[in-house]
């Protein structure tokens, strides 16, 4: 089967955040993680049917939904977990946000690597707690753990480590070793795990798979905490549907306590999308994934050719987004200067970088808005060389 994801869909003037930020302006949104594409045909159907039933009560997954989830990660990642691990929630950002509440105390540490999506840092910052974070090293051009550096960084009142993997803005699929070593860090720290795995079902290097951190043994499984949703990879975020997955039951009884009467309940179609994105929608993923590749790959190629002192610093191995190094065209807001040549895209400083230094642009989008929003990028560069 064949899906179309070169058929432009009209967002602006619609509830979409992401378009409507540059209402009534020609300015291409690029930045905010949601795609421009059709959400899989299997969930738009099942949404259908779902509201053709008519009646939308409170809600609870039924088994099958439940099933589709436990099936998906034995099938993709060889994972094997039990329903009873799973919590669900209206979003991935709760989740981080109950975890720092959950365990860690006021002005308790959690620690993480920058730059990084900013809920990282602010979650804590939320609820009192400290957000610590820690640089990422550029090394023979892929972004690495200063090992030592987040040992020093350890301090009496760090109780957790927020990872991103695959991460968002870097790209970047960690591998077996690497997370080995990070999950004898939390151990030896006696620090919880929260993982963020939101990108997971988007990798783009074939080579590389996506490895849980709870598959790394029974020690660090029993102090991890799994953030997960479809929302990312189907296009479904507005339905607000994710889930973390707790294997220790007293970490799940504290982190469900902690969201006790200030966290809503998923909805109806939610559920419905969630289901149907994980037990239908694999030939869909593949073709997205392959799209994506193609967007990377143009980007990749356009930056190196035709985007004079602007980088893309390291491979782009997952996600739909690339984190462009801008610091060589000295511009004090990169931001404004882009979107005065028609191009909307993300501020690096909001993901800890050095303001002036670097944006991200969102590839999830047709080639052909891809193409005029790098050709607008090349004028606006074209000005400052």
């Amino acid at each position: 089967m064949t899906f179309d994801f070169d058929t432009p869909i009209q967002r602006a003037g619609t509830d979409s955040q992401k378009w409507q930020k540059y209402a009534g302006r020609d300015v291409l949104s690029l930045w905010v993680a949601d795609m421009d594409f059709l959400s899989p045909p299997a969930i738009i159907a099942e949404l259908q049917r779902r509201v053709d039933h008519g009646v939308f009560g409170y809600a609870r997954p039924v088994k099958s939904t439940v099933s589709a989830v436990v099936d998906a990660m034995a099938r993709n990642y060889g994972w094997s977990i039990e329903p009873s691990w799973i919590v669900w929630l209206p979003g991935l950002v709760v989740g981080l946000n109950v975890t720092a509440q959950a365990f860690a105390q006021p002005g308790d540490e959690v620690l993480s690597l920058a730059p990084v999506y900013p809920p990282f840092m602010t979650a804590p910052k939320n609820s009192g707690r400290v957000s610590v974070t820690v640089p990422f090293a550029l090394c023979d051009g892929a972004w690495t753990i200063d090992w030592d550096a987040i040992e020093r960084a350890v301090t009496p009142r760090t109780k957790m480590f927020f990872l991103c993997n695959p991460h968002n803005p870097l790209a970047r699929v960690w591998r077996r070793d690497e997370l080995i070593r990070l999950a004898e860090f939390c151990l030896r720290h006696n620090l919880l795990l929260c993982s963020d795995e939101i990108h997971c079902d988007l990798i783009l290097d074939p080579s590389l798979p996506h490895i849980p951190t709870g598959t790394l043994g029974l020690e660090i499984a029993k102090r991890t905490i799994t953030l997960m949703a479809p929302s990312k990879t189907y296009n479904v975020p507005g339905l607000g549907t994710s889930l973390a997955i707790i294997p220790d039951a007293a970490l799940r009884a504290k982190f469900v306590s902690a969201t006790a009467g200030i966290v809503a309940e998923v909805n109806a179609l939610g559920y419905t999308a969630c289901e149907a994105a994980y037990r239908d929608c694999e030939p869909w993923r593949q073709e997205l994934l392959a799209y994506l590749r193609g967007n990377r790959d143009f980007l990749v190629n356009f930056v190196a050719s035709e985007l004079p002192y602007v980088r893309v610093a390291a491979p782009i191995e997952a996600t739909y987004l690339a984190w462009l190094d801008v610091s060589a065209l000295k511009l004090a807001d990169p931001i404004a200067h882009f979107e005065k040549h028609g191009v909307g895209l993300s501020d690096g400083t909001y993901f800890g970088a050095k303001p002036g230094t670097h944006v991200r642009l969102n590839f999830g989008c047709t080639r052909a808005t891809l193409v005029v929003a790098l050709r607008r990028m090349k004028m606006a560069v074209s000005v400052m060389v």
